[in-house]
């Protein structure tokens, strides 16, 4: 699938510019005109990158930035700031924020697709050419294809969610409400039993090449994915 840009940003022209040269570039892209409306979406609709203008009616880029690396759902999505501001001294405040880069404005669109590119490689360094693979599980993400040890699988749509979350998180424990949030979306309202019907229905499937002991229930706590070696 092609990755999922959003824009907060309030000048229209200027989004719609973006969004054009985005577009041509095969990403899909959202918008957003001021900080509240996209965390609005952001509820139910997570972006896999996010350029966020400094200067916006209300709450600016830099205070949006900020709250959103304090939020644990939200927090590893990378950020571009755009910003007219040319000054180092806003330029430091900008990235200590918590965005991973910064470009002024006019800004530049070669330079602006290059650091997208270069942002999604950094954030994504798992995939490539949309393949996700640990320990013999292989993903391919454009097709949402499953392969156990080279042998195509039939997985269900949130089981495939499931193990491309887990997959890209490997060894530390998620517990039930967060997985609920991460795979599923903060807006979206669901009982935790869900997140172990669809893990049993997910072992199903695994346990064929013996790889569901990768997925460990950790009592009191939640699921983990293991690969055996640790961080």
């Amino acid at each position: 699938m092609p990755a999922k840009i959003m824009l907060v940003e309030d000048e229209q022209p200027i989004r719609e510019m973006l969004r054009y040269s985005l577009e041509k570039q095969g990403y899909l892209v959202i918008e957003a005109e001021t900080s509240q409306q996209a965390r609005e979406i952001l509820m139910t609709n997570r972006p896999d990158l996010l350029v966020v203008d400094w200067m916006m009616p209300g709450e600016s880029g830099v205070e949006f930035i900020r709250r959103l690396r304090k939020n644990e759902v939200w927090t590893d999505i990378p950020t571009i700031m755009l910003t007219a501001r040319v000054e180092e001294g806003d330029k430091v405040k900008g990235l200590e924020s918590g965005a991973d880069d910064y470009m002024t404005k006019p800004v530049a669109i070669k330079e602006f697709i290059a650091r997208i590119k270069a942002l999604l490689r950094r954030a994504s360094p798992h995939q490539t050419d949309e393949l996700l693979e640990q320990v013999g599980i292989r993903l391919n993400l454009a097709t949402r294809q499953c392969y156990l040890d080279d042998v195509l699988c039939q997985v269900g749509g949130a089981e495939f969610n499931l193990l491309k979350f887990f997959l890209a998180h490997k060894n530390k424990v998620y517990s039930r409400s967060q997985l609920l949030d991460f795979v599923w979306g903060q807006g979206v309202y669901l009982d935790e039993r869900t997140v172990d019907v669809h893990m049993l229905r997910l072992r199903k499937v695994l346990k064929q090449s013996a790889k569901d002991k990768y997925f460990v229930t950790v009592r009191g706590m939640g699921y983990m994915f293991s690969d055996g070696k640790g961080d």
